[in-house]
């Protein structure tokens, strides 16, 4: 079998993501002390997280907006102007939190742009994951870039026919089961789970381990020597 895409998600694959996110939960639990335990307060984000993707999709200002309508529905509807002010100035800081790639990552993505096509495939705000890519200085390996608003297989067979030769010969590599993996296999392609070692439960599934185009790398060292494989 011939590779020539390779596809990689960004978040928690190329840079860190999620435990920016689980610091600012931190901080919202510490604004939120004297209105509901943590445990409540963490349920009761993630149901109006899980309502609201329909609306805000996914990403930081999403997430912030949630924060604050969790606050709004346990203070009933009167959180503190100090909650309010705590939660914005968390969102503003998530937003221009430095991009801290990966260890391996750059290597990785030179090695594998000398004989295949790179193409990113994330999910999140438009212009927060543009910045993102520009600051994390990885941008020019990429033959094309894609953001979208939720990843199924027919935006890998997409993504793979417009910048490589369709997904049966490309390899989708991420840190997500749900997003990154299990539709990536259904488009037709081959796929790698890199795992991180947090996961918005958002994004949990079972591993498809009996699937003959899935592996899971230990980390995004291995992925080259495995891409190469395939061909």
């Amino acid at each position: 079998m011939r590779i020539t895409t390779v596809g990689l998600d960004a978040d928690d694959t190329l840079w860190h993501n999620e435990t920016i996110f689980r610091l600012t939960q931190d901080r919202f639990r510490n604004l939120m002390t004297d209105v509901a335990p943590a445990q409540v307060l963490d349920e009761r984000l993630a149901a109006v997280e899980q309502r609201n993707l329909a609306l805000y999709g996914y990403g930081v200002k999403g997430f912030t907006l949630s924060l604050i309508e969790t606050a709004m529905e346990l203070t009933g509807g009167e959180p503190s102007g100090r909650v309010i002010a705590g939660i914005l100035e968390a969102g503003r800081e998530m937003l221009v939190h430095p991009v801290e790639p990966l260890p391996g990552v750059e290597h990785a993505l030179v090695e594998l742009s000398r004989d295949y096509k790179l193409v990113l495939v994330t999910k999140g705000d438009l212009l927060h994951q543009e910045q993102k890519l520009a600051a994390s200085g990885l941008g020019e390996l990429f033959v094309g870039v894609e953001i979208v608003s939720e990843k199924d297989a027919a935006t890998y067979a997409g993504a793979f026919a417009r910048h490589g030769t369709g997904p049966a010969e490309a390899a989708m590599v991420g840190n997500s089961l749900r997003s990154d993996i299990l539709p990536a296999l259904q488009a037709g392609s081959f796929a790698a789970y890199i795992p991180y070692h947090v996961t918005w439960a958002h994004e949990v599934a079972d591993p498809p381990t009996d699937h003959p185009r899935f592996t899971e790398l230990a980390a995004i060292g291995d992925l080259p020597e495995w891409v190469r494989g395939l061909g």
